[in-house]
């Protein structure tokens, strides 16, 4: 397929799709990554073995929208939702940098303009993160979930698919994040300071270890969600769309 015809056919699969997902928890999904990348501004923790950003008090809202999203629409499906989420994520850090970057005589924005103005490298390095531990949550998600041929629609395969892939997803996307941050970028723009890849491995395993408590502890919300769009036969439009695809 041609790239103009394959880009072409992408934006009316995703048109569809964003048509069918439930407004609310499309947008809690997108909020919560613009709020994920905020909150990474602040360390909550730092210890030799551990430590952990404001991001965390968020980032089981975002993991447990994807498990959502791909125990209904499925992993491909997910992947572009966690696309837009991060493009959209990108365009509001570009805006709240211009707005930090135009001085003000109205009072002193030093504050705001640092948390807001952000640092190129940390968008970077969370970006990365994000899009490449999506990619990993949603398609260990959907392999789990296949593996329950019995009940997949159960509470047990539910929990099962949404914590091995949650744990592991937020594993990679903390060390993936920490590595080109606090490796790759911070001695060169931060005097030298810097962490071991097996420091980065250990708060990544650690941070994981809290993050997926925070998932066992709301998953039973996505799980009621996911019960209801079966039951209300949600995204039918989208489901039809690509069965008349695979005909084709």
């Amino acid at each position: 397929m041609k790239l103009g015809k394959w880009i072409k056919k992408e934006i009316e699969k995703s048109s569809v799709l964003l048509r069918s997902i439930p407004a609310a928890v499309m947008t809690l999904f997108v909020v919560s990554v613009i709020c994920m990348n905020l909150l990474a501004n602040k360390t909550l923790l730092q210890l030799d073995w551990i430590a952990l950003d404001g991001g965390i008090l968020i980032s089981w809202l975002s993991f447990m929208c994807m498990d959502i999203l791909t125990k209904h629409f499925g992993p491909a499906a997910s992947n572009r939702i966690s696309v837009l989420a991060a493009i959209i994520n990108l365009l509001t850090c570009l805006i709240f940098f211009v707005a930090s970057a135009i001085p003000s005589n109205a009072g002193d924005y030093t504050v705001f303009d640092s948390i807001f103005g952000g640092t190129w490298f940390i968008l970077l390095g969370s970006t990365v993160a994000f899009l490449s531990s999506a990619v990993i949550n949603n398609m260990l998600n959907h392999i789990i979930g296949s593996a329950f041929k019995k009940n997949p629609d159960g509470k047990a395969a539910y929990a099962m698919r949404t914590y091995v892939s949650t744990f592991i997803g937020q594993f990679f996307d903390n060390f993936i994040f920490s590595v080109i941050v606090f490796v790759g970028f911070a001695p060169i723009f931060w005097d030298g300071f810097c962490w071991t890849v097996l420091q980065c491995a250990t708060c990544a395993l650690t941070g994981a270890i809290a993050e997926l408590i925070m998932e066992i502890l709301f998953s039973p919300v996505g799980y009621r969600i996911s019960k209801k769009w079966k039951r209300h036969s949600v995204g039918a439009e989208y489901f039809e769309y690509i069965e008349r695809e695979e005909k084709q």
